[in-house]
């Protein structure tokens, strides 16, 4: 990556949505950038496998999970499937498990925490929703940055 969350925001800070710092990497790779596409459900996660097994052309899924700390969303299979199809990150508001296969793939993966269970497969849930958490509004087709210091969110690309 050529760029830091913290040089974006001395250069574009009044262009940024600065996600408050409750999110950890869970990834192989540190950071990512890219445009969003959205999930809002909770504690069911087949449209995460569903919508990672679609092709990603480099964009970063935002997951609203509802912060849920009771079960996890993402695991190794759909972490490879991420992988497989071209995404550049995947950002929960909720769990994520497998943390030790997770932080080989070379991805970026942002989540609350890491939970052992699985979440239900009812297949619940919207897509390309706006949602919010961290306060910040992630609308699809935002444009998210990502680092070790932080996640930012603009409306469109930045320059860097």
């Amino acid at each position: 990556m050529t760029f830091t969350t913290a040089d974006l925001c001395d250069a574009h800070s009044e262009r940024l949505r600065i996600v408050s710092p409750l999110l950890r990497s869970f990834g192989g790779k540190a950071g990512c950038a890219g445009p969003i596409r959205t999930l809002k459900l909770f504690e069911d996660n087949p449209l995460v496998r569903a919508t990672l097994s679609e092709p990603g052309h480099g964009q970063i899924l935002v997951v609203d999970g509802g912060g849920s700390l009771r079960c996890a969303l993402v695991g190794d299979q759909i972490g490879q499937l991420a992988v497989d199809n071209g995404w550049a990150g995947v950002v929960v508001w909720g769990c994520v498990r497998d943390t030790a296969i997770l932080a080989k793939m070379p991805i970026a993966i942002f989540a609350l925490a890491a939970h052992p269970l699985r979440s239900a497969r009812n297949g619940l849930g919207e897509r390309d929703v706006a949602v919010t958490f961290g306060g910040v509004t992630f609308v699809p087709g935002d444009h998210l940055y990502a680092d070790a210091d932080g996640i930012v969110v603009s409306s469109g690309p930045l320059q860097f």
